[in-house]
């Protein structure tokens, strides 16, 4: 597991407080060494088996983020932290790779994907220093700029993140107007399955389109899709929660009417 890493420079601020973490760091370490060997449920756990937590551990993080919730996004960090931290155990009990070979590999990557800090690139902002990143991805044997994107990501992340890494290359709209221009191409194409009753799988499609051409317009306007739809998500369970709370009868005797009112007493209330 020995290799030779590129030496960094450490910043005197960081040298500083480098001592508390790595101490914090060792605990962790310690506490996974003895979890492993004494506990029967972390005795048990594989990869699998961790998957899906993490999977939620990553979602509570994210949940923490959009309600800026200080404490949380700390707590979940940590929770991830002890993931990373057992792969990396499990990995070295089968004498592949341990937590050292792993983050000595993320520092190379980032120094060796970083040559305007740890060489003598000269860029001109963020758009280059992007542009360089999937380049040089390419040059260490990547066959595609979108061989990076996760299967498994939800679909609105994954649109996004293919627009923007495309972009890097060159394929790319010029200007917002021309991309608007497009999704009301596609709403009147999707429009045309819905009149002419297309199949259902022509109205999917072209919905799709519809929904890729908004992401698209949206990262033009440097909008995320994914926290703008789930910050209406949590806007409204909030405003239909209150009309719960306030209904003076059942809701599926209430009209619509009813509710609407409610629906704007929550918007008021806001």
């Amino acid at each position: 597991m020995d290799a030779t890493h590129n030496h960094i420079e450490l910043s005197q601020p960081t040298v500083a407080n480098l001592g508390t973490k790595l101490d914090a760091f060792a605990r962790l370490l310690q506490i996974m060494d003895d979890l492993r060997a004494k506990c029967p449920w972390d005795r048990k756990q594989t990869f699998q088996s961790l998957r899906n937590l993490t999977i939620e551990e990553t979602y509570e993080l994210a949940d923490a983020i959009i309600e800026n919730d200080s404490s949380g996004i700390k707590e979940e960090t940590g929770d991830l932290m002890l993931h990373m931290v057992f792969y990396a155990k499990i990995a070295e009990e089968k004498g592949d790779w341990d937590i050292a070979s792993a983050l000595h590999a993320i520092c190379d990557k980032l120094v060796a994907r970083h040559p305007h800090v740890y060489g003598d690139l000269t860029v001109n902002g963020e758009e280059d220093v992007k542009k360089n990143w999937e380049q040089l991805k390419l040059q260490e044997g990547k066959t595609s700029i979108l061989q990076g994107v996760p299967k498994s990501l939800p679909a609105l992340v994954k649109a996004w993140r293919m627009q923007e890494k495309t972009a890097q290359v060159g394929f790319e709209w010029e200007n917002a107007e021309q991309v608007w221009e497009k999704v009301e191409e596609e709403i009147a194409e999707f429009q045309e399955t819905i009149e002419e009753n297309f199949s259902q799988e022509k109205k999917e499609e072209e919905f799709g389109d519809v929904l890729f051409a908004l992401i698209n317009y949206a990262r033009f306007q440097g909008i995320e899709p994914e926290t703008a739809l789930e910050r209406v998500n949590l806007k409204f369970k909030k405003r239909f929660e209150y009309i719960e709370s306030n209904a003076p009868k059942a809701l599926n005797e209430m009209s619509l009417a009813e509710m609407d009112d409610l629906w704007n007493q929550a918007k008021e209330r806001e």
